[in-house]
């Protein structure tokens, strides 16, 4: 069996969204690029019960963002590194932004628009928050601005949702400062919303920068001045850090950071493209085109170029972009259409930002300027000038479709996404069980292979066993039923060639609910999606199969019970139809005393055999009482109740009276609570307690234990009046 190449093992809470997407993205083209595998796993260490998954398969561990249990990750004794958290516990490498560089050139850069007053708004239980907020600190310090605890604003966290939180209370203040230094692009897009639906002007009434650089970023009305940080370079210094560790080097412990880069837009009260054009305006005449070259992709990347770095290794369109101006002024072959085009994509791939876009087009329209004003210049010919002009225009607009085609590949790829999850939810939640462990529904998504384990004993969680198996290509796939250590799934040694340097990665899912611990799903697939969310199209598909395996236990479940209740109901009835097979038995007890025990249900046709077998009773024992034991039935209500009193009355038409036995006391309190009204039914506990009670007023059984009649009553007089008692 061929070995298996180098794995790196990653921990995340999320898969998909801006932040964790672009960090898996760097740690697997890192990767890629060395011949590598990356495994990434759903959740936080001690969430994963790491090392204990995928144990063996990995050489080192990335920890992305929460790091609870990672002590025992640490104790295992690979290779270690955290991304955008510190954990000083375990002493390992931890990349960072570099957040004190950052925030304090945003900060310097409000304080030289003459602001004294600035905030702070962050959510400060994350490590990069507080390291943001030590720098804006110190960058006052050091402008000699004092620091006043009441500008800070603490956020619920680092959404959108957090930063309109914090508007309030920043409105509350808003005589009291003219800036805010915020710790992340997503509280500062909510707070600039909420402070705009209040009618306060961003920048003239508030100044604000972000952190982050997001695509909203820069589409937010104003465009929201920032710091640039490269999530991606976060992963791929992350993966180089973690390979080192595999090699043998000595890595320090601590921060190691990525760097950052302020970015000016409009909430600062800035106008970028003409401040970048006013500083370029003193720039050396000579070699116009290498300048011109040079100041066209530094305004697309939005960073100068370092010393020495061709501008066309950056952008090969600028030169030819360059060249078909010079050609339009010079009347010469003009730049075809279609490389113009092709100039323009590519741009758009270096920079969604529409106004750097356009800010091309401005700097072309400068060197057209200069070009004619220089000595030998184009002058006032006409006919350049239009050329020049109908260049430009082509420009313009094929950087506009340029823009609109990637805008429409985004919605294209979303689209894609929303029926992908669409059909997969159906499949999930409209299948069988069967259905849903068989992972057919993967062929409506991009993964390629995917294996499921179910866990051998719920309680352990030692073993899984798989069953179901998935392969596009009819690559090898576990077999259903075998069963792997969970240090060992799922098995390396069947996973695609494509993962180790390909374009595929291998994701694990633990597939939970409240109420259960289901298994683990591993597919492989292409990396995760910026534009699915944070929680993206992986994590749905474990939360749908979750909740498919979930509903179908329960329907089983049910299925059981109502296969209970059906026995149980038989046997019920069966018993019913022995009691009625029974009758209503009368049993002579004591001298003149009935018993007349009551099993099973009362309904109307039990009520009248009762009823008859009582008038027959009292008539043929001539029986002055009769005990009616309910000790055996299931439930006393209302209509019991009204069986039991029309007997009463129908004895006592006889002279005989009713005695109730076994009217316990939770009988009692359901009479009650019934409203239930026996009148003058007198009631008993129990058979004991009721003979006791006869047994006082005179009545003894008779030898043998059967009860004799009373002796006849004497003749009732047949006129006049009624004998006196002696």
């Amino acid at each position: 069996m061929p070995s298996r190449p180098t794995t790196l093992g990653v921990l995340t809470p999320f898969l998909d969204g801006f932040y964790f997407s672009a960090v898996l993205r760097g740690i697997h083209a890192a990767a890629q690029e060395r011949g590598h595998r990356v495994v990434v796993i759903r959740g936080t260490p001690e969430y994963v019960e790491a090392p204990s998954l995928a144990r063996d398969q990995v050489d080192g561990w990335i920890v992305v963002l929460d790091t609870d249990g990672i002590e025992r990750l640490a104790r295992a004794g690979v290779p270690l590194v955290t991304v955008s958290t510190c954990a000083p516990e375990v002493g390992c490498p931890t990349v960072m932004p570099d957040n004190e560089n950052g925030i304090r050139s945003a900060a310097r850069h409000l304080i030289e628009h003459g602001h004294r007053r600035i905030a702070f708004v962050g959510f400060m239980e994350q490590d990069d928050t507080r390291a943001r907020f030590a720098s804006y600190k110190q960058t006052l310090a050091e402008a000699g601005i004092p620091f006043d605890p009441g500008l800070v604003f603490e956020t619920e966290n680092n959404w959108y949702s957090g930063g309109q939180q914090a508007a309030e209370a920043l409105i509350a203040r808003r005589g009291e400062l003219t800036a805010a230094v915020v710790a992340t692009d997503k509280n500062a897009l909510g707070l600039m919303s909420a402070l705009q639906a209040a009618g306060l002007r961003i920048p003239e009434d508030l100044a604000i920068t972000g952190f982050d650089d997001l695509t909203e970023a820069q589409w937010a009305a104003p465009p929201l001045t920032t710091v640039r940080q490269r999530f991606d370079g976060l992963g791929r210094l992350a993966c180089d850090l973690v390979l080192a560790q595999i090699a043998g080097e000595v890595v320090p412990a601590g921060p190691a950071l990525a760097p950052t880069m302020f970015v000016q837009r409009r909430t600062c009260g800035c106008n970028a493209l003409q401040g970048f054009l006013r500083a370029r305006d003193a720039a050396p005449d000579e070699d116009p085109s290498g300048v011109l070259a040079r100041q066209m992709v530094e305004l697309l990347v939005s960073h100068p170029l370092p010393p020495g770095t061709p501008p066309a290794s950056v952008w090969p369109g600028v030169t030819r972009l360059i060249e078909g101006l010079t050609a339009a002024l010079e009347g010469t072959t003009p730049l075809p259409a279609a490389e113009i085009d092709d100039a323009c994509q590519h741009a758009v791939r270096l920079t969604p930002d529409v106004e750097n876009l356009m800010g091309i087009a401005r700097l072309l329209e400068r060197s057209r300027r200069r070009r004619r004003a220089r000595p030998g210049g184009a002058g006032d010919d006409e006919a350049a000038e239009d050329r020049a002009e109908a260049f430009l225009e082509q420009l313009r607009l094929s950087l506009s479709l340029a823009r609109l085609d990637a805008e429409r590949e985004f919605v294209a790829e979303l689209g894609k996404l929303v029926r992908s999850d669409h059909e997969v939810s159906l499949a999930l939640l409209g299948g069988t069980q069967e259905e849903a462990r068989s992972l057919a529904w993967l062929d409506s998504t991009s993964a390629v292979w995917s294996c499921l384990g179910l866990w051998e004993d719920p309680e352990t969680r030692a073993r899984l066993v798989v069953t179901g198996a998935y392969s596009r290509d009819g690559s090898p796939t576990p077999a259903l039923g075998s069963v792997h250590p969970l240090e060992a799934f799922p098995p390396a040694e069947l996973l695609p060639p494509s993962t180790a340097g390909g374009p595929f990665t291998v994701t694990l899912l633990p597939i939970r609910t409240l109420q259960r611990d289901w298994g683990v799903l591993a597919t492989v697939g292409p990396g995760s999606l910026e534009i699915a969310g944070d929680e993206g199209t992986v994590a749905i598909w474990g939360a749908l199969l979750s909740a498919a395996l979930e509903r179908d236990a329960l329907v089983q479940s049910l299925s059981e019970q109502h296969a209970s209740l059906q026995e149980a109901y038989q046997r019920e009835r069966a018993l019913s139809a022995a009691v009625r097979a029974l009758g209503c038995p009368l049993i002579p007890l004591l001298r003149g005393v009935l018993l007349v025990p009551l099993i099973g249900e009362l309904d109307g046709d039990r009520a009248q055999q009762v009823l008859d077998t009582v008038v027959e009773g009292v008539s043929r024992h001539r029986a002055r009482c009769v005990l009616l034991d309910i000790t055996g039935v299931p439930v006393v209500d209302a209509q019991v109740a009204h069986a039991l009193q029309q007997t009463h009355r129908a004895a006592a038409l006889l002279g005989a009276r009713v005695i109730l036995v076994g009217v316990r006391p939770e009988i009692a309190a359901r009479l009650v609570a019934l409203d239930i009204d026996l009148g003058d039914l007198a009631t008993h506990q129990s058979l004991s307690s009721a003979l006791d009670d006869l047994a006082r007023k005179g009545l003894r059984p008779r030898r043998g234990g059967a009860a004799s009649p009373p002796p006849d009553p004497p003749p009732a007089p047949r006129s006049g009046r009624r004998r006196e008692r002696e």
